[in-house]
């Protein structure tokens, strides 16, 4: 039994061994990766009074709201739990769903340029504005994640934290993808203020 217990003991008494490290850095992921999912979900939240004011002008582009609708639901299908980045097929799942909510509703603000009215209500605007920022938020809240992944792996890879990684099961976490990160790197468009063209009066 003292044979088996001596390489841990071993191992936790070395200085600089990255038990609390790691411990820290797994805490900061998980904070980290929880303000992602607020933020998706804040965004989630906004898209069925956004899709319903842009219906009361363009009811007719049945396509782009029927899209945007299903796009939310494809969203809120997974399981979006602090436990995701233990799963990386999970999470990418996930995220591709994300890009595909962001496409979707970049084609619903698209289909403002072509109603003026629609630009002008007010409770559009507003939406307009609240999307804008949790968009901004989105980028922060990801990039904060990307970074307490990197020093979480840079732990879990070193030596010799990494003996105390494998001996405690600690496995490097999923990050963003230059694939996923490109379908979700530019927020949907949501300035208005550029004039309509006169086809479109």
């Amino acid at each position: 039994m003292f044979k088996l217990l001596l390489p841990l003991i071993m191992i936790l008494t070395i200085p600089g061994c990255g038990y609390n490290t790691l411990q820290s850095a797994d805490e900061n992921i998980t904070a980290s990766w929880a303000e992602v999912l607020n933020q998706y979900q804040r965004r989630a939240d906004l898209v069925p009074n956004l899709v319903n004011v842009v219906k009361g002008y363009a009811a007719h582009e049945r396509e782009v709201l029927t899209g945007v609708t299903e796009a939310r639901a494809r969203v809120g299908a997974i399981q979006a739990t602090p436990d995701l980045v233990n799963d990386e097929n999970a999470f990418k799942k996930f995220i591709a769903a994300q890009g595909q909510m962001t496409s979707a509703i970049s084609r619903l603000l698209g289909v403002a340029e072509n109603y003026p009215q629609l630009k002008a209500d007010g409770l559009f605007r507003d939406l307009q504005a609240q999307l804008e920022g949790t968009e901004n938020r989105i980028t922060v809240a990801r990039n904060r994640y990307i970074d307490a992944v990197k020093d979480y792996n840079i732990t879990v890879r070193s030596f010799p934290s990494n003996l105390t990684a494998m001996l405690f099961g600690h496995k490097t976490k999923p990050g963003f993808t230059v694939e996923n990160e490109q379908a979700i790197a530019v927020p949907p468009k949501v300035d208005f203020s550029a004039p309509v063209p006169a086809s479109s009066q």
